[in-house]
């Protein structure tokens, strides 16, 4: 296992690198693929990291990662949902769900790399591990229907699948939170180190679940 040296700091950083750039760069591939040219136009429809990382997004994961699993975010895609073909609600829940599936898709590789090159030196096998790790911790993170996070909007592109009332109605009230989402979001990070009372990491018990059934996922790619 790889301590807080700079092994790990090498390994967070390339699982950084990989994690955000795949993540941010998959947003804008689904968009454009949806009708969307905003996030191209933009230069964004790209594999360079330094088009996506956010500094607030990165500083976060890199604290979370060295104290286990990385959760952050880099910088918002842009997209238009109106020239979304699906329409605009459906299609910003499929742009986003393209985030957490690439880092899923690089979770699985990686384990699979793992399985087919038993060989690989050790020190190789741990900076898997991690980027690994760092890939499921931002799937997660971002799966998380909070406002702000891709698990919000594809919350809302499901209810609006449903065209009812009902939905529409639902996803009105949705909309009604989503500009409160860095707020919300910074409470549940800052709650626990501001009340000392609290012993519960709201972030982290609402990620651990989602985490711990994504790793379910990959571990059955992973060598026994």
């Amino acid at each position: 296992m790889i301590g807080l040296d700079p092994l790990r700091l090498f390994a967070v950083a390339i699982g950084l690198l990989v994690g955000i750039t795949v993540h941010e760069f998959s947003h804008a591939l689904v968009a454009y693929r949806l009708g969307d040219t905003t996030a191209k136009r933009m230069g964004r429809l790209s594999l360079n990291p330094l088009v996506h990382l956010d500094p607030l997004g990165t500083l976060m994961m890199v604290i979370t990662a060295l104290g286990g699993f990385g959760i952050g975010w880099g910088k918002p895609t842009p997209v238009s949902p109106w020239n979304l073909r699906p329409g605009r609600q459906l299609g910003m829940g499929l742009v986003a769900a393209g985030g957490p599936a690439s880092n899923m898709i690089v979770a699985l590789f990686l384990a699979l790399v793992l399985r087919l090159v038993p060989a690989l030196p050790v020190v190789a096998q741990a900076i898997i591990y991690v980027v690994l790790s760092i890939n499921l911790g931002l799937a997660a993170f971002n799966l998380l229907p909070l406002p702000m996070l891709d698990g919000f909007h594809i919350l809302k592109g499901i209810i609006a699948s449903f065209r009812a009332r009902w939905a529409y109605d639902l996803g009105y009230q949705l909309e009604r939170i989503e500009p409160h989402g860095p707020m919300i979001l910074l409470v549940l990070i800052l709650l626990p180190r501001v009340l000392p009372f609290i012993h519960i990491d709201p972030i982290s018990f609402l990620v651990g679940p989602i985490f711990n059934a994504l790793g379910a996922l990959v571990s059955l790619v992973l060598p026994g």
